[in-house]
C-alpha cells in the first residue's frame, strides 16, 4: 500500500515539475514588447513588403519570401529598420487562433537597419489559417514588437 501511495506520488511530481518549470520559464521565451508598431491595415503581407509605424517614431517593414508565404516551404525574412537603434531582430511566426509552437528565428545582420534570415511555416491541418509574424526589437528602449497579420489556405 506505502508503495503504491509513494509510486503515485513521484509519478505525479513528475508530472507537475516540468509543467510548473514550463509555465515559470515561458516568459523569457515570450516576453511581451514595451511598444507595438501599427501595421498599415491595407498591407497584404502575401503579396509584398509591410511597414508598421512606432508612436514616437521609427519604423519596420517585413518582407517573406516566396510570395504568397507558402507553408511546408523555406522563407527568406527580411527586416529594415528606420529611425530607431536596434541590437537584435527576431521573427515569431505564430498562429492567431491555434497553437503551433515556438518558433522564432534570430535575423542577422546585413547592412546599416538591414537585417535577414530563414524560416518556415508549419503545415496545419486546416485548409484556411491566420498568422502573425511578429518582428522584435531589442532597443535601449526595451523590446519593441511590430505584428502583421496574414492568412495561408491549402
Amino acid at each position: 500500500m506505502v508503495n503504491r501511495l509513494l509510486r503515485a506520488l513521484l509519478v505525479a511530481l513528475a508530472v507537475a515539475v516540468p509543467v510548473v518549470v514550463a509555465v515559470k520559464l515561458r516568459p523569457l521565451l515570450t516576453p511581451e514588447p514595451v511598444l507595438l508598431a501599427v501595421p498599415d491595415p491595407d498591407c497584404d503581407l502575401r503579396a509584398g513588403p509591410c511597414t508598421g509605424r512606432f508612436p514616437g517614431g521609427g519604423e519596420v517593414t517585413l518582407d517573406l519570401e516566396p510570395r504568397g508565404i507558402p507553408p511546408a516551404r523555406p522563407l527568406v525574412l527580411r527586416v529594415l529598420i528606420r529611425d530607431l537603434v536596434v541590437s537584435a531582430v527576431a521573427l515569431d511566426l505564430t498562429g492567431t487562433d491555434m497553437d503551433m509552437g515556438y518558433n522564432r528565428r534570430m535575423l542577422a545582420a546585413d547592412g546599416p537597419g538591414r537585417f535577414l534570415g530563414e524560416g518556415m511555416l508549419p503545415v496545419c491541418v486546416r485548409t484556411h489559417m491566420t498568422w502573425e509574424a511578429r518582428v522584435l526589437l531589442t532597443t535601449p528602449a526595451g523590446l519593441l514588437g511590430a505584428p502583421f497579420r496574414f492568412a495561408t489556405s491549402r
